[in-house]
């Protein structure tokens, strides 16, 4: 039924498999706040934690994790690490995230065809 659609086309298992490790490392608010943070520059633990409003050491485990994952990559510098975003692809993937939000929060249509330009999203405090 689908093979005979002209431009059908599935992602890999792998790809699918990268896809749902990365959405579920981004469902845990604190990674959202750390990944919008580092969007904006690279950063310390210790500020992170405080612009997410979150102890450092659980900070530092859900960088650990995002590291894992790459979506944060560390720079280190004597005894410190700063965090950066890995790359402008944790952007658009962010920034699609909360475009959508935005707009299922003030109950906003989507328009047909139409790609949610990188924005910054208003955020809400902790």
């Amino acid at each position: 039924m689908h093979s005979s659609l002209p431009d059908f086309d599935m992602p890999t298992d792998e790809q699918v498999h990268l896809a749902a490790e990365s959405f579920r490392l981004l469902s845990d608010p604190t990674r959202i706040r750390v990944l919008w943070a580092l969007l904006q520059g690279e950063s310390s633990v210790a500020c992170l934690a405080e612009l997410a409003g979150a102890a450092p050491t659980a900070v530092s485990q859900h960088l650990a994790k995002l590291r894992l994952a790459g979506l944060v990559k560390g720079r280190r510098e004597g005894t410190f690490v700063y965090y950066s975003a890995a790359d402008e692809h944790v952007r658009g993937l962010l920034a699609q995230a909360l475009h959508h939000a935005d707009h299922v929060d003030r109950d906003i249509p989507s328009e047909p065809g139409s790609h949610p330009q990188p924005h910054r999203p208003r955020m809400r405090n902790a």
